[in-house]
């Protein structure tokens, strides 16, 4: 038996599939289903360690991305994503996996064509409260629709669709706590905000914290993810900002945290400012306060929605992309932390909202398919 998985193009169509992943290699091993094999359809492996390591064999297909925006790429596209379609439906008569599993984004269209043509099953999962072109057209044909957001349930056939969270993968579902601080070389008893700004870094936000520093580090520690193409900039712009500062060592800023990375900040974090994607499900995992800002241009506005939806529970502010400064950055940082009394109510808010169990309640829905196909019973 066969299960084939899609999607791309960021860290949160990906790291939600290997968190899926590996709730089903749990479960197979569990049912003693040895000869299940998993594959990754994209047209990047995004993390090749990750796909190795959980048992994916990567099949690359290169297809083409519509943007929402004039780009002369556009025009080239328009023909790479019937050539990438056209492949991957000679790709899966050959391999005619059991299901295909869906996670949105331009790169799972190719595979999610060939699956409906060729008649497989498909499954697909949306992280956002609006979902985009593609999750939204797959819909109208999946065997099954998860959703993490219950405002997305409007947008897809009723009976096929049940909120069940977002996926995380184990390795961040629980912060660390003892060396947590000595990992990421943190001083003992001040608080610390954790700054995250998606898979790509954000450069709005990091141009808003690094212009609130100096009224921030007298009080705060601030671990910062960047993003990778920013690591060089930010650190050639600190010898200004910093200059003088008694405290600058407290800024932490980092390309990018890895799994152990992100375990040790938020065991340590006070409070999270971080982008309105799927790592509102890990900060309310994690039962930390927030402070979300949105991407003004996404898909439908869907990063507005989700800040919102989240904020609505209790759980966090929102400051909005236009309203962005590093003064009112500072000022709401400084209003929420000082106030004891938000800040628990938020935590409780956080657990309330949290989903957990999203991955296993998909890799169960698989299995069923599995069953089904092999004729066996549980």
């Amino acid at each position: 038996m066969k299960v084939l998985f899609t999607g791309g193009g960021s860290g949160g169509h990906f790291y939600p599939i290997i968190a899926i992943v590996q709730k089903l290699n749990i479960l197979l091993d569990r049912e003693g289903l040895k000869d299940v094999r998993l594959y990754y359809m994209s047209d990047t492996p995004y993390d090749e360690s990750l796909v190795t390591k959980n048992k994916l064999e990567f099949i690359k297909v290169n297809t083409g991305k519509m943007r929402q925006y004039f780009s002369v790429k556009n025009i080239i596209d328009v023909f790479k994503t019937p050539i990438a379609a056209t492949r991957a439906v000679f790709k899966l008569f050959i391999l005619y996996p059991d299901v295909v599993i869906g996670k949105g984004g331009y790169a799972s269209f190719p595979a999610l064509f060939a699956a409906r043509l060729l008649h497989i099953p498909v499954i697909i999962h949306e992280s956002d409260s609006v979902p985009g072109r593609v999750n939204k057209w797959a819909g109208k044909f999946a065997k099954q629709v998860a959703i993490s957001y219950p405002y997305a349930a409007q947008f897809f056939p009723k009976k096929r669709t049940a909120v069940t969270g977002n996926p995380i993968r184990e390795e961040v579902t629980v912060p660390m706590r003892g060396g947590a601080l000595e990992m990421l070389g943190l001083e003992q008893g001040v608080p610390v905000v954790l700054v995250l700004g998606g898979s790509q870094g954000a450069q709005i936000i990091n141009d808003a914290v690094i212009g609130a520093l100096p009224f921030l580090l007298d009080r705060y520690q601030i671990i910062h993810q960047v993003g990778m193409r920013n690591i060089k900039s930010i650190e050639n712009v600190l010898g200004i900002v910093l200059k003088d500062n008694t405290h600058a060592k407290r800024y932490k800023p980092l390309a990018f945290l890895s799994d152990d990375q992100m375990r040790a900040a938020s065991g340590v974090a006070d409070l999270v400012v971080s982008r309105a994607g799927s790592t509102i499900f890990e900060i309310a995992l994690w039962g930390i306060p927030a402070i979300i800002i949105p991407i003004t241009d996404s898909n439908g506005d869907h990063q507005i929605k989700n800040a919102y939806s989240y904020t609505r529970a209790g759980c966090a502010e929102v400051i909005e992309e236009k309203n962005l400064s590093p003064y009112l950055l500072a000022t709401e940082i400084k209003r929420i932390m000082e106030d004891g009394a938000k800040m628990q109510e938020m935590r409780e808010a956080a657990g309330r909202f949290a989903n957990p169990g999203a991955a296993e309640k998909i890799a169960q829905q698989i299995m069923n398919i599995l069953f089904e196909h092999s004729g066996k019973k549980r």
